[in-house]
């Protein structure tokens, strides 16, 4: 069986196992410590990240972007970028908006203050990269809403890589208790839209020991 080495709030793994759902592929799941960096993960992918997926074949891909890209182009049903050349122009822009910039402007302050420095004992959580963090998410919120009241999907007609991408990274800013919900009626409900599909219930019951997520996180209509 295919084994994907992962973190539990890694939103890259988090998209190669939603991608993996949606394409009805099984997969072992194996927790990734990467801090420890380990010789036999790192002969792997040196770069030291995860996800890190193993196929059966015995053949290895990381990079999140890279891993969702080969399994859609080898496991063709459903389509995740789309055939049109500028609809694939469209998710690949999006993928790089939340891969990239909603990772470096959001989701990293956030989990490296709030989860790694709790767990790895490097101190109390800093107040200015969380109030940074968290004005930028309103930005990021404010545009998923521009292009959800304007389009089925974020990128267009279809649900494709460039949803997963936003919904992984609003995953782990969720499970934080981040979002002020109410404040973005339309992205809430493309979220909704997101996280009712089949392929992200397994995300939705993922814990980590000491620090459970609010109430609303599973919650389907919340």
């Amino acid at each position: 069986m295919r084994t994907l080495y992962h973190m539990w709030l890694s939103p890259q793994s988090r998209k190669v196992r939603i991608v993996l759902g949606e394409k009805g592929l099984d997969c072992r799941l194996k927790a990734e410590k990467t801090w420890e960096r380990r010789e036999q993960f790192l002969k792997m992918n040196p770069a030291g990240d995860v996800p890190v997926l193993v196929e059966e074949d015995g053949a290895i891909y990381a990079d999140g972007r890279a891993i969702a890209e080969y399994l859609d182009e080898t496991y063709l049903d459903p389509p995740l970028i789309g055939t049109d050349p500028k609809l694939r122009a469209e998710v690949r822009r999006l993928c790089q908006w939340f891969d990239d910039k909603f990772m470096a402007e959001v989701t990293a302050l956030l989990t490296a203050e709030k989860i790694m420095k709790r767990f790895l004992g490097m101190g109390e959580p800093s107040s200015e990269p969380i109030r940074c963090a968290l004005q930028n998410l309103k930005v990021h919120l404010g545009y998923i809403s521009h292009l959800a009241e304007r389009r089925n999907y974020l990128a267009g007609d279809i649900f494709s890589l460039a949803d997963i991408s936003a919904a992984s990274h609003i995953s782990v800013v969720d499970y934080l208790n981040d979002v002020v919900w109410e404040d973005f009626p339309a992205a809430k409900e493309w979220y909704m839209r997101v996280k009712s599909r089949k392929s992200f219930r397994p995300i939705l019951k993922d814990r980590i020991a000491g620090l459970p997520p609010p109430g609303h996180y599973e919650k389907l209509d919340f």
